[in-house]
C-alpha cells in the first residue's frame, strides 16, 4: 500500500465516527479554484485547531481510489451544486512534512529524501511510467500527467516544518525554497496539478520562500476570509455540542471561546473543546500543544511597552497591534509589534482586524500566558496574581480597607509597566489584582448599564453561588462619588438575568496623596 498516493478516506471516517463538526462548505470553497490560476492555497491556523483534519476531509473527497459517498451523506457540501462533479475523481498525494522532520530532523539533504521518497511512493501507483536517472518529483509529475492526463490534488500538511526547524541552516533552506519554487510556479505546475492545499502555522507572505510561492492565494489567523467559519468552532456548533453531552455551555465558553477570526466574532478552540466534552471537564488542554516555550522566550524580549502589553492583556485589556510588517519568520523579531503578530499566529493571542487590536481570548489561554509570565520571572505581576484570591475574599467580606490595600499593593508593583494616570489604566489595575476571580465570575469592562457604563462588572457563572460584583472608578474624586453614581444611573439594572444579591464597590484614587480609598455596599 502506498504512503503518500491515493490514502483513501479512511482517516477522515475516524474522525466521522466520533464527535464531528460539519466543516465540509470549505470543500466548495476549493472546488471554485480547481483548474484555475487561483489554485494554489495556503490556510495557515495555530496548533489544535484544525489543520490537520480539514487536509484529511480533503483528501477524502477527492481521492479517487475510495468512494467517499456516503461519508459525505448529510453534509453541507453534499448540497453543493459541484459536489459530483469533483467527488473522488483525482489522484491525490499527501505528505505530512513534520513526518520528515521527526524521521530526518539531523539530515541536511532532508528536501531531496522526500522528493525521492515520494517519486519511489507514487511509482507504484504508475508503474508503466518509468522513473529516469535525473528525475526530481515534478519532473516525474509532469511526464505522468503528459501521459496518462490525471491532474494531482496535492496537501501538504505542515509545510513549513522544515522552515522553522531549519531556520540556521541556509543549505537546506535554499534547497527547501528551490524544491518549492520547482513544483509551483510557471505553466508546468498548471499542467500538473488540479489544485494545491498547504496548512502550515505561519503564512508565506514575506517568509524565506515569497518568492517561490508568491502566486498561493492565503489564508490566515489574521486575513482568514472567506473562510473564517472553518478555523474553529462557532457558539452555535458549541450549543448543540454541550447539549448533546450534557456539558454546561457556559464553562466551554469561558475556558475556551474568545477569538474573533475575520468575521466570526466569536470561535472556540476546536481541539480543546473536543477534549473537554469527551473527558467531561474543562481543564488547560493549551499546555499540550507544544509551542510552550516559544512563547515564554517571545515575552521576554526587552522590546519597549512589551511587558505592560502583556500585563494589561492578562488584565483583560486589548493592544493596538500592526501586523503588516511581520515577514512570518520566526527566526527574525525585531520589534514589539512583530512579537504581538507571531502570538497571534501560534493562537496565544487574539485578533480584532476591525480595531487592529489584540488580547487574550479566553481562561485556558491566559492560565498559559500566566505560566509563562513566571517562567520569565515577572517577579511583580506574579505577586499581584498570587494575592487576587484573598482580594476577592475582602471584598466579598466587605472589608474595604483591605480591598483599598490590596489595589494599592497592585499599582504600586506594576506601576513601572502599567502607565497610571486614568480612570481606564485603574481599571486594568483592577482587573490585575482580581484575576483569578475568573475562575468564578465572567468580568465585563465598560458594560452597558442604566444610564451609562458601569466600569466593571462580576457576574457569577451560572454554577457559582456568589453575589454579582458592580465596581465603579474614580480619579482625584471620593470612593463615595463612585457609589453614588452605581445607583443613581442604575448600574445593577445591567443585571438583566441575575436575580442575586449585588455588592456594589466604589474605587478613587488621589493623584496628589497617592492613596487608594475604597467603600462597599451590599444591594
Amino acid at each position: 500500500m502506498a504512503s503518500y498516493i491515493n490514502l483513501g478516506n479512511e482517516s477522515f471516517a475516524s474522525s466521522r465516527l466520533n464527535e464531528y463538526v460539519d466543516k465540509t462548505g470549505m470543500i466548495a470553497v476549493i472546488n471554485g479554484t480547481l483548474f484555475t490560476r487561483n489554485r494554489f492555497t495556503c490556510v495557515s491556523r495555530c496548533r489544535r485547531f484544525g489543520k490537520s483534519m480539514a487536509a484529511e476531509m480533503l483528501c477524502a473527497y477527492y481521492d479517487k481510489s475510495c468512494d467517499s459517498r456516503e461519508l459525505f451523506r448529510g453534509l453541507e457540501i453534499e448540497n453543493n451544486p459541484d459536489f459530483e462533479k469533483h467527488l473522488n475523481k483525482y489522484p491525490v498525494i499527501y505528505v505530512d512534512m513534520t513526518d520528515f522532520m521527526t524521521r530526518y530532523r539531523d539530515r541536511r539533504d532532508v528536501v531531496e529524501i522526500i522528493q525521492q521518497t515520494l517519486i519511489k511512493d507514487i511509482s507504484t501507483v504508475y508503474g508503466d511510467v518509468g522513473v529516469e536517472d535525473d528525475d526530481d518529483l515534478m519532473a516525474y509529475l509532469l511526464r505522468i500527467a503528459e501521459r496518462t492526463g490525471d491532474r494531482f490534488v496535492i496537501i501538504i500538511d505542515e509545510w513549513d516544518a522544515i522552515c522553522r526547524e531549519y531556520a540556521d541552516a541556509t543549505g537546506t533552506m535554499n534547497a527547501y525554497v528551490d524544491f518549492l519554487r520547482r513544483m509551483f510556479k510557471g505553466e508546468k505546475a498548471l499542467r500538473v496539478f488540479a489544485c494545491a492545499y498547504l496548512t502550515g502555522i505561519l503564512p508565506i507572505k514575506k517568509y524565506k520562500t515569497e518568492s517561490a510561492l508568491n502566486n498561493f492565494w492565503e489564508y490566515s489567523m489574521i486575513d482568514p476570509e472567506p473562510l473564517s467559519r472553518y478555523f474553529g468552532f462557532t457558539r452555535e456548533e458549541v450549543r448543540t455540542l454541550c447539549a448533546q453531552h450534557d456539558m454546561p455551555y457556559e464553562e466551554l465558553e469561558k475556558w475556551y471561546d474568545g477569538y474573533s477570526i475575520g468575521t466570526e466574532p466569536s470561535m472556540f478552540n476546536p481541539s480543546s473543546v473536543v477534549k473537554a466534552l469527551a473527558k467531561k471537564s474543562c481543564f488547560n488542554y493549551w499546555a499540550t500543544t507544544g509551542a510552550f516555550d516559544a512563547v515564554a522566550r517571545y515575552i521576554q524580549m526587552d522590546y519597549e511597552g512589551l511587558q505592560g502589553n502583556i500585563t494589561s492583556m492578562l488584565a483583560g485589556g486589548r493592544c493596538k497591534v500592526e501586523t503588516t510588517s511581520f515577514g512570518n519568520d520566526p527566526a527574525i523579531i525585531r520589534d514589539r509589534d512583530e512579537v504581538l503578530t507571531i502570538l497571534i499566529h501560534l493562537g496565544y493571542l487574539a485578533y480584532d482586524a476591525a480595531n487592529h487590536e489584540c488580547y487574550i481570548p479566553n481562561m485556558e489561554v491566559g492560565e498559559e500566558m500566566k505560566s509563562a509570565i513566571k517562567a520569565n520571572n515577572w517577579t511583580n505581576v506574579i505577586e499581584t496574581l498570587n494575592d487576587s484570591d484573598r482580594l476577592l475574599e475582602d471584598l466579598l467580606y466587605g472589608d474595604a480597607e483591605a480591598v483599598a490595600e490590596g489595589v494599592e499593593a497592585a499599582h504600586e508593583r506594576n506601576a513601572s509597566i502599567l502607565k497610571y494616570n486614568d480612570e481606564n489604566a485603574l481599571s486594568c489595575v483592577i482587573n490585575l489584582a482580581f484575576y483569578t476571580a475568573r475562575n468564578k465570575y465572567k468580568i465585563i469592562r465598560e458594560l452597558p448599564a442604566g444610564r451609562g457604563f458601569a466600569d466593571v462588572v462580576f457576574i457569577p457563572w451560572h454554577n457559582v453561588n456568589l453575589p454579582a460584583i458592580v465596581i465603579e472608578l474614580k480619579w482625584k474624586q471620593t470612593a463615595q462619588t463612585a457609589l453614588d453614581q452605581i445607583r443613581e444611573r442604575h448600574y445593577p439594572e445591567s443585571l438583566k438575568d441575575y436575580t442575586g444579591e449585588v455588592v456594589l464597590c466604589g474605587i478613587n484614587y488621589d493623584k496628589e496623596t497617592k492613596v487608594h480609598t475604597c467603600l462597599i455596599e451590599r444591594l
